[in-house]
């Protein structure tokens, strides 16, 4: 893919998108092909948040590509607190092949990567979370058989998950439709971006404040959680604010009547979605949990390997 690292969809070069896409494809279909592509190669993961997807699929990805990784908790090394970023990066750089990192404050994932002399990949950020856009992509691939023109409705917070969602439907050629209530909406400057890159795809980002209007006609209905981790706090008010967002069979009924329902995970059931949605045959939640796994193992051989070479 021509890039060092993998923060952003927003980074890739425009086949970049394509190549993960097609490569996470024949790593699902073809796993046993992959099985020493990364041997003896290491992973640090480390982690501010709690995680469950991104920290079996990471871990369980690279054993499969014959590497291994090293479980850093919270705890372990106080990111910017007990030890400087830039000291963690350099140490790390020292005896492990690649970084993967999960961490609140964006800077911080950017600042491991400029000090960084070895891959850094983005396992989730307060801005973005772009490993998980990139397998919710290849989900709606895998179920809905296109990308470019495909009408994709997001209905919640305009956070981290949104936010990659733009950058990766403005790579793709999809047409995006976010609904959130007003002081949620997605960062401005992300919106910009998305909408610059759209330029070259077709791709078409729209912003609303109507989830059924963002709804109509759509193949795809993505939501997430009301409360991300850091916003606690602000539980009670949230609740208030997105009571009208719930994706519900009322609200499913304005998508195309074989639209396929999509939520990144962990979710609040009754809340942000209903049991009889999520529960539903349109429902590829663990479709989307499982291609964390493929999509993960795509990045982590491009990076930390030559998986054109080694495939071959």
């Amino acid at each position: 893919m021509h890039i060092r690292h993998f923060l952003s969809i927003h980074d890739l070069p425009p086949d970049g998108f394509w190549h993960l896409i097609d490569l996470a494809r024949d790593i699902k279909l073809n796993p046993a092909s992959y099985l020493h592509t990364l041997d003896g190669r290491a992973l640090a993961m480390v982690f501010e948040k709690a995680s469950l997807r991104t920290r079996v699929t990471f871990e369980v990805g690279i054993q499969q590509l014959g590497g291994f990784a090293v479980y850093l908790a919270p705890g372990d090394i106080g990111l910017g607190k007990r030890e400087a970023v830039i000291d963690v990066a350099r140490n790390l750089s020292r005896w492990v092949d690649g970084i993967m990192a999960r961490t609140f404050d964006h800077a911080t994932i950017v600042n491991l990567a400029e000090h960084a002399t070895v891959p850094v990949i983005n396992g989730l950020t307060d801005l973005l979370h772009p490993c998980q856009a990139m397998a919710d992509y290849l989900t709606m691939l895998e179920h809905r058989g296109r990308l470019h023109g495909l009408c994709i409705a997001y209905v919640g917070d305009g956070n981290n998950v949104a936010h990659s969602l733009m950058f990766g439907a403005a790579r793709c050629g999809a047409r995006l439709s976010i609904a959130t209530p007003h002081g949620y909406e997605p960062d401005r400057r992300i919106v910009l971006a998305a909408r610059e890159d759209a330029r070259s795809s077709g791709a078409t980002i729209e912003l609303t404040d109507d989830p059924r209007e963002a709804l109509i006609d759509a193949d795809v209905v993505y939501t997430d959680t009301w409360v991300s981790m850091g916003h606690e706090a602000e539980t009670a008010s949230r609740r208030e604010a997105f009571a009208a967002y719930q994706v519900n069979a009322r609200l499913m009924a304005y998508a195309r009547p074989d639209a396929i329902f999509m939520h990144c995970l962990p979710c609040h059931r009754g809340e942000e979605v209903t049991d009889d949605v999520i529960e539903s045959p349109q429902s590829v939640v663990y479709d989307q949990a499982e291609n964390r796994l493929h999509m993960q193992k795509a990045i982590m051989l491009d990076l930390l390997g030559t998986s054109g070479e080694q495939h071959a």
